[in-house]
């Protein structure tokens, strides 16, 4: 079922809350309330820049990316490189010294596969999200795979990066598929927070979490990322977040998606 089809089984005049028809629909509240994120059409084309230039070097910071920005003729100052950046969420690949500290509530775990040997389906899964960019709007796309055979077990689209939905695509996954002995995120305060790993722990599944800015350590869900841009996403230029949703259903029904 799409998620414009759950959407409309919502009844607001139920006496059941919006939030528990959502859980039993499987439908992230932030999708039910769905807005799309808007922009100016100059920060839409800068961020589609941002996005396809961090896929190809994902070690540029916001000064790198103004560099080449201006190379190809825009003219645009660091500090709105740095805050398109932000809200797209990517941030330059390198060592850092001090790692932040996590907000109220949630707690850093340390990375698990410095040197691990993955022999196995369901041995270790990962997860990560992001930018999707549109003809003139923009939303987030979360998938959680299995790091030995590749495949994508589950993914979501969503307008918001909340750990609401974040938590939904995971119990998705767990729901249909044997649980994984290892579950590796980056350190997003989505995957840090309470309502995320608490669903970890209490199946035993231990965590990983990637050293700040360095999203290599999750290189597959990186290469995924790559793989469903250039042959799905920057092809279709969908225009708003019901078609993207029924374009990746389309993609995804191919076969399984596998990162090669």
């Amino acid at each position: 079922m799409s998620l414009s089809q759950r959407r409309a089984l919502i009844d607001t005049t139920s006496k059941v809350s919006i939030r528990q028809q959502c859980q039993w629909l499987s439908l992230s509240r932030s999708s039910y309330y769905y807005q799309p994120m808007s922009a100016s059409a100059e920060d839409l084309l800068l961020m589609r820049l941002l996005d396809e230039q961090y896929l190809q070097t994902p070690q540029y910071g916001y000064r790198k990316m103004q560099q080449v920005l201006l190379q190809a003729g825009y003219t645009v100052n660091h500090k709105r490189i740095r805050r398109l950046m932000q809200l797209i969420g990517i941030e330059a690949i390198y060592p850092k010294v001090n790692l932040s500290k996590p907000a109220n509530g949630h707690h850093i775990h340390p990375y698990l596969l410095r040197g691990l040997a993955i022999i196995r389906v369901h041995q270790v899964w990962a997860t990560d999200i992001t930018y999707v960019p549109m003809a003139s709007v923009y939303m987030y796309l979360m998938a959680v795979i299995d790091l030995y055979s590749r495949y994508v077990l589950s993914w979501s689209v969503s307008n918001t990066m909340d750990a609401a939905w974040c938590c939904q695509v995971l119990q998705k996954a767990l729901a249909i598929y044997p649980q994984p002995e290892i579950f590796n995120t980056d350190q997003g305060s989505q995957f840090t927070s309470d309502d995320f790993t608490s669903i970890l722990l209490s199946r035993n599944i231990r965590i990983s979490m990637d050293g700040k800015g360095r999203a290599l350590d999750n290189i597959f869900v990186e290469r995924l990322w790559r793989t469903v841009k250039y042959e799905d996403i920057y092809l279709k230029e969908y225009q708003d977040g019901w078609q993207l949703e029924a374009g990746l259903q389309v993609y995804r029904s191919g076969g399984p998606v596998r990162v090669l």
